[in-house]
């Protein structure tokens, strides 16, 4: 008689040296049961060994192998230590031990609890024993829930990976401590999304420099990670950045339970709806300040509005008036979607009114597009003709020149309050007209400061853009053939957009594209 062996042990193993070992249980059941065989005077054909996996898991590599193997009756006889070794699941008890295993003629014994399919008599002790491990499993599963649930609501992080841009802190359980180099990563995606950037976008630039996405990352410096399924997991895609970007964890905020187990017999969970999640917040040290998650979420949510991206919010901020300079507002007529000037209506004068359909403003964007594709993408001498953001440049030597006068004008301004104070402390003036007089200076400082700031950052704003815009090929060649913008494209490639008033007796509307190449 051949006899195969099956040892398993569900609890998490902490006296292996190295993970490819067994556990000090499973070397303790391999003699026993390998002794008793000797003693029957059976043959060894084979030990079974599943470390490390619950008798729920329907998944056991070596549980898996051993039924095939006895479908193809490579043995005779399946020993364990005990029935519930090999299963707790009394629907698997049915299954194999009372209905297949008959079948294919295997025997199958257990030694401690004197389980033998040979013995008809214990056919029922053997289904009792099923029922206790079965009502054992459910048991169990409440406990762990409820454990785990009460760590939720006390903040604690339970997971078996850490956030990306976060690690386990080796000196608190269930506590995240920021992971600098990462992190660093995390700043610079909210950053360029609050810039404009759109989520595909920054995916590209992060990969175009060689950082690896957070799996690989975990993989390189020796963190544990789930392993997917998809090939190229080392690039950053689309997915990654949008669920990174709506994490509140990066503000300090544990957030844990979005899924939930199906049924304490299936690793399968389902997601949960929001109002059953578990939310702690300051339960860490945030990566993200409030205002730039703010900032953020309000960007994300304009985007997820309920209306066609090829569309209305296209061109957002990007479309002026050729009259006037002001940025162009959307509209809505008869289902279709316009663009035109805000300040027609309050300042007619200076305005000439100019409008345009969005339909008709992708359209030309597009030609626009492929004629310097067809033109440009066959030249060798591009990269020599073409000046790379050459606007971009202009406009960057603009603000510094605007920057340098205002901060000029601030000083002779806090000069000039000064001198004021020194006149009133030495009596040259008094109080009411030290007030009257500084009043203005101040309001003038104040707002000059403003300018400073926003000339800043429009400053770093271009430098990005400068950084990532590429020589005209390289963009024109990833950006050729298209049927339709997205948002993210109109971001990469266009600085702004001049519209015209419409050409009397046609239906042409003169526009100037700004590229940001």
């Amino acid at each position: 008689m051949k006899v195969a062996i099956y040892c398993r042990l569900s609890e998490e193993d902490r006296n292996k040296q190295f993970e490819t070992d067994d556990s000090g249980s499973i070397q303790n059941q391999k003699a026993m049961l390998v002794g008793y065989a000797m003693e029957q005077g059976w043959e060894l054909y084979n030990i079974y060994s599943d470390d490390d996996y619950t008798g729920a898991n329907r998944r056991r590599p070596e549980f898996n192998r051993l039924l095939k193997d006895a479908e193809a009756h490579k043995f005779d006889i399946v020993l364990c230590k005990t029935q519930s070794r090999f299963t707790r699941e009394l629907e698997l008890v049915e299954k194999y031990i009372h209905g297949l295993f008959p079948i294919w003629g295997i025997r199958f014994i257990s030694i401690v609890d004197n389980a033998d399919t040979a013995n008809k008599g214990n056919k029922k002790s053997r289904q009792i024993n099923g029922l206790v491990n079965e009502w054992y499993l459910e048991d169990m599963s409440d406990n762990i829930r409820s454990v785990l649930t009460s760590r939720r609501q006390n903040g604690f992080h339970i997971g078996a990976f850490a956030l990306y841009g976060y690690k386990k802190d080796p000196d608190q359980k269930g506590h995240l401590i920021i992971d600098e180099e990462a992190a660093a990563v995390v700043r610079e995606v909210f950053t360029r999304f609050s810039q404009g950037y759109g989520k595909t976008a920054i995916a590209r630039l992060l990969n175009d420099r060689g950082i690896p996405n957070p799996t690989e990352y975990k993989r390189l410096h020796g963190l544990r990670y789930r392993q997917p399924a998809a090939k190229n997991s080392t690039l950053w895609k689309y997915f990654a950045i949008s669920d990174m970007l709506t994490n509140e964890l990066y503000i300090g905020n544990m957030v844990q339970g979005k899924y939930g187990s199906i049924s304490y017999k299936t690793k399968q969970n389902k997601p949960r709806p929001k109002s059953e999640w578990y939310v702690v917040e300051g339960t860490h040290a945030p990566i993200i300040d409030r205002a730039l998650w703010d900032r953020v979420q309000k960007m994300v949510q304009e985007r997820a509005k309920p209306f066609d991206v090829g569309t209305i919010g296209l061109f957002a901020r990007k479309a002026r008036c050729m009259g006037c300079g002001y940025v162009m507002r959307s509209s809505k007529n008869r289902g279709r979607h316009y663009l035109q000037c805000s300040n027609r209506h309050v300042a007619k004068d200076a305005c000439i009114g100019s409008f345009i359909s969005i339909d008709k403003l992708e359209q030309l964007v597009l030609n626009e597009l492929n004629r310097l594709s067809s033109k440009y993408l066959d030249k060798d001498e591009l990269e020599r003709n073409i000046e790379f953001c050459g606007n971009l440049k202009a406009q960057k030597d603009g603000i510094l020149a605007n920057i340098a006068t205002y901060e000029k004008r601030v000083a002779e301004l806090s000069k000039g309050i000064r001198e004021l104070y020194m006149d009133k402390v030495k009596g040259l003036i008094n109080v009411s007209d030290y007030t009257e007089m500084s009043k203005d200076f101040i309001t003038d400082r104040d707002r000059l400061e403003r300018l400073i700031a926003d000339g800043k950052k429009q400053m770093e704003e271009i430098e990005v853009k400068m950084e990532v815009g590429g020589n005209r090929r390289e963009l024109i060649k990833r950006y050729t053939h298209l049927e339709h913008l997205s948002r993210e494209i109109v971001e990469i490639l266009i600085d702004h957009i001049v519209v015209g008033k419409r050409i009397p007796g046609t239906r042409d509307v003169p526009i100037e594209i700004h590229w940001n190449f």
